[in-house]
C-alpha cells in the first residue's frame, strides 16, 4: 500500500521495505552514500534516507546525538512514544555513554517499541552491525527518548501497517 508522502505512515513503510538489507563491506551502503558519510556508521543515515524517500524533513541524523540535540532545540523531543517517532539509544555498558544510535518507531506497546533500525545485529553489536532489522527496544533501558518530525498531517488515519512475524526477511 502506498501512503501520503510527508506522513508518519510514509516513513515506516520506507523503513519496512528496507528490513534485510546489508551493508556491502565496511559501513558501505546506499544510506551512506545518500547523506555523504559513506563508510561511517549508518543507523543515522538510514533514517535520513527513510524521511527522503517519504518526503519527511528532518534534520541532518548522522550524528545521532547531534541530530538528537537539533530535535530538542525545535522543541520535537518528549518521552511518550508514537508511531512514525524517532527513537535515540544509548546501549548501557558497550563503553558509549551518549546517545549512539536511532530507529523509527513501527509498533508501541507498554514498556517497549518496536523500531526499524539500520546498522544493527540480532546477536551482535547494536549500534554498528551492518543490517536493517526490526528490533524491540525498551524505555527505560536503552531509549533515551522520542522525536517527533514534522509531519504534514499528524491527524490522517492510515490502516495499520503490518510488520513480519520475523524481525527478519532476506533481501534477494
Amino acid at each position: 500500500m502506498t501512503y501520503p508522502q510527508g506522513t508518519a505512515a510514509a516513513l515506516i513503510a520506507a523503513a519496512l521495505a528496507e528490513v534485510g538489507t546489508i551493508e556491502q563491506g565496511d559501513n558501505l551502503t546506499k544510506y551512506g552514500e545518500y547523506t555523504g558519510a559513506n563508510g561511517l556508521p549508518w543507523c543515522g543515515s538510514f533514517v535520513n534516507w527513510c524521511a527522503n524517500e517519504a518526503g519527511v524533513k528532518i534534520p541532518n541524523m548522522v550524528g545521532t546525538a547531534a541530530g538528537a540535540q537539533k530535535m530538542k532545540d525545535q522543541k520535537r523531543w518528549h518521552t511518550q512514544p508514537k508511531l512514525g517517532d524517532l527513537c535515540f539509544m544509548d546501549f548501557p555498558h558497550d563503553g558509549v555513554d551518549r546517545i549512539s544510535h536511532i530507529g523509527i518507531v513501527a509498533q508501541v506497546s507498554p514498556g517497549s517499541v518496536l523500531c526499524i533500525e539500520g546498522n544493527t545485529s540480532g546477536s551482535g553489536s547494536q549500534r554498528n552491525g551492518g543490517m536493517v532489522m526490526i528490533k524491540q527496544r525498551f524505555i527505560g533501558k536503552e531509549i533515551v527518548g522520542f522525536a517527533r518530525p514534522k509531519y504534514l498531517s499528524d491527524t490522517a488515519e492510515y490502516p495499520v501497517i503490518q510488520l513480519p512475524k520475523t524481525a527478519v526477511k532476506e533481501k534477494k
